[in-house]
């Protein structure tokens, strides 16, 4: 047995990679208060005054501090980074030295060189000389690929925020195993799994799958090595909470040195690192204090990790967000609660190092859930605002009790599951499509294959509906058909070998679509349903502007008639994107979510048959329009709970703001 695992009850874990058998067989359920939580320490305070000098001068100048422009980023490409070595327990940055952006052009030069001379910075010529003419990127290889009808899609924004031209990221690698197991059982692990693909012919994919195995088995190599640079050996398991906390933070640090990935998330690592802590509190090798200490410097580390960015994609998702996602509670499958000390741990750095928006701490909500957690989040969030809560109750059914969320609301298995991200299809704009035969409202040209428009004064419901059938049912099939060249060379230019290396290696994949402006395709339907809507057209007969004449209802409202043209758009669309065949056989699933690009999309969109003006911003994810929502609170999340989660497992969101005296303040509640 291993030295690191003394002390833990022994089960599966210890004969295959099974990170959660270990924690149901060894954590401790808490059910306390938070009574026990330890202040910052001195050390603590001194390197976050020193992170909020950083960021002072990082806003002086404009957004970057500093970029390599030379050196490409890889997880050994770079010396060692330190705030104060002196002071910190939990090291490690991207490059280094902290807020010092790395060179990543693996996913496309173009994008990593506009994003530096936005910034006052230039790329080396001999950078973009071997991106260009030697080392084909992920950008390029999906551009070579693309069709003539994806381009104008992709232009006209009826495809929205394509991961062609950035990493696709929501790829969350199983950082844990690196702590419990060591990365040499891992190497070992990957090892045995080449030797059995020998067997058999070497037909297409088991050619991909040795080569990804080999690149994975790399990787592996080159955590040890990065490690190694900080003077760390994760070879073997972690002897201690600080070395698990590390290790994880290694891991999770490799992932964002070899991916600019649009959410690299981090997992669920707070129940499986108090396993650690309670070991070491028990045997007095470490004190509360040193433990949350620990915690607020993996999480000082993770608020720190920044990428090299073009104002285009910040604009795209509101700001600068990494989606560093850490999902914490939840309920066991057994009835325990996955309640830990360090759940409370990891939202007392919201107050130890005060309210940030990374890492994204994910609270995963139960009914069940311990009475005095509850009220320790009610009090964190009216202090803070800055927790996310997910229905543990309703994704746990599925998913099992060891899942994570990646970005925002997508939950998958840690370890066993994976995502083809695919951003969002406008279904707003399709709308405006089936009314004008396929011609954008805003760039004047036919993108889908013509169709005939509706020429009509006043629009017509059901000959709206069924233009409406035929033009989602292009765009599905459009959909899919450009997210299979995306991922395809995302797998071939830009592959995420140290992420895969910390999963299974039979992973599912979900085959990740979305959709953008719910709420105003269903109030605009509604419309022409229930009022009457009168189409203003140019010119050249093409509809830009709507006369409404007469009430209707509106989504968000509790109200059947239109909550029920929202749903059966959900499912619509969902089932039409079922109908074609994925790439690597993924498994077909949708979100509602727009939380930081409704702006974006509605710049992109014209007037729409609902009143909203064009250019006007859509309502965030499943979110009512702004305003429309008149008949409360209750009401309004009422019509987002109807829409059917089958059809949108990959998650829907809904962005809600209270005044904090609602969550309620007195001492009794």
């Amino acid at each position: 047995m291993y030295k690191g695992w003394q002390g833990f009850t022994i089960g599966k874990w210890s004969k295959e990679i099974n990170v959660r058998d270990f924690i149901q067989e060894n954590y401790t359920p808490y059910e306390g208060d938070d009574s026990f939580l330890a202040p910052a320490t001195d050390a603590t305070k001194k390197l976050w005054d020193q992170v909020s000098e950083l960021n002072r001068l990082e806003r002086e100048a404009g957004g970057v501090l500093d970029a390599d422009t030379r050196v490409v980023s890889s997880l050994t490409s770079h010396a060692a980074g330190y705030l104060n070595k002196d002071l910190e327990t939990i090291v490690g940055f991207q490059t280094d030295k902290p807020f010092k952006r790395s060179l990543q052009p693996f996913g496309g030069v173009r994008m990593s060189e506009t994003a530096l001379e936005s910034y006052g910075f230039k790329i080396e010529d001999e950078v973009k000389e071997i991106f260009t003419k030697y080392r084909k990127t992920h950008n390029a290889g999906v551009f070579d690929a693309y069709t003539p009808e994806m381009r104008r899609a992709r232009s006209a924004a009826i495809l929205t925020g394509l991961p062609d031209a950035y990493g696709r990221g929501r790829i969350v690698g199983d950082y844990r195993r690196i702590a419990l197991y060591g990365v040499n059982r891992l190497i070992a692990d990957k090892k045995e799994l080449l030797d059995k693909l020998l067997l058999g012919s070497m037909s297409e994919d088991r050619i991909r799958e040795r080569e990804e195995v080999s690149e994975q088995i790399r990787a592996l190599n080159g955590l040890k090595a990065m490690a190694n640079i900080y003077g760390c050996d994760i070879s073997e398991p972690s002897l201690t909470a600080k070395e698990a906390v590390q290790a994880v933070y290694f891991g999770y640090l490799a992932a964002v040195k070899d991916q600019n990935g649009a959410a690299m998330s981090l997992g669920r690592v707070t129940t499986f690192l108090d396993v650690y802590f309670e070991r070491d509190l028990a045997a007095g090798i470490i004190t509360e204090t040193d433990a949350q200490e620990y915690v607020d410097h993996f999480v000082m580390k993770l608020r720190l990790i920044k990428f090299m960015r073009t104002p285009e994609y910040n604009d795209l998702f509101s700001g600068d967000p990494t989606w560093v996602t850490e999902s914490i509670g939840g309920m066991g499958l057994d009835g325990r609660t996955l309640v830990t000390k360090s759940s409370f741990r990891v939202l007392h750095t919201l107050v130890n190092l005060g309210p940030a928006p990374e890492p994204n701490l994910t609270v995963l909500w139960s009914t069940r859930l311990p009475h005095n957690f509850k009220r320790f989040c009610a009090k964190v969030s009216i202090d803070t605002s800055s927790i996310q809560y997910e229905n543990d109750d309703l994704m746990r059914i599925e998913m099992g009790d060891d899942y994570c969320i990646a970005c925002c609301v997508s939950c998958m298995k840690v370890g066993k599951d994976m995502q083809f991200f695919g951003a969002r299809a406008n279904l707003a704009k399709c709308l405006l499509y089936a009314i004008n035969g396929g011609v954008d409202e805003k760039k004047k040209i036919q993108v889908s294959p013509r169709m005939e428009p509706i020429t009509s004064e006043y629009l017509d419901y059901d000959t709206v509906i069924a233009r409406y059938e035929q033009m989602t049912e292009w765009l599905a099939g459009l959909y899919v058909n450009t997210l299979n060249v995306i991922h395809y060379m995302h797998d071939k230019y830009s592959y995420e070998s140290i992420e895969m290396a910390l999963h299974d290696h039979d992973v599912r994949r979900f085959f990740a679509t979305g959709i953008a402006g719910l709420s105003v395709a269903a109030d605009s339907l509604s419309a022409i349903k229930y009022a009457k809507v009168k189409a203003i057209r140019d010119e050249d007969g093409i509809a830009i502007d709507y006369e409404v004449e007469g009430d209707f209802p509106k989504f968000g409202n509790n109200d059947d008639r239109v909550d029920d043209i929202a749903s059966d758009l959900v499912k619509g669309f969902m089932n039409k994107i079922k109908e074609h065949k994925t790439y690597r056989n993924g498994v077909p699933s949708m979100s509602i979510l727009t939380i930081t690009s409704n702006v974006v999309y509605g710049k992109k969109t014209g007037t729409t048959p609902d009143g909203r003006k064009a250019g006007e911003p859509f309502a965030p994810g499943a979110n009512p329009m702004h305003g429309r929502d008149t008949n409360g609170a209750v009401a309004s999340l009422e019509s987002v709970a109807k829409l059917p989660y089958e059809y949108s497992r990959d998650g829907i969101s809904n962005t809600f703001s209270i005044v904090p005296g609602a969550l309620g303040k007195e001492e009794n509640n």
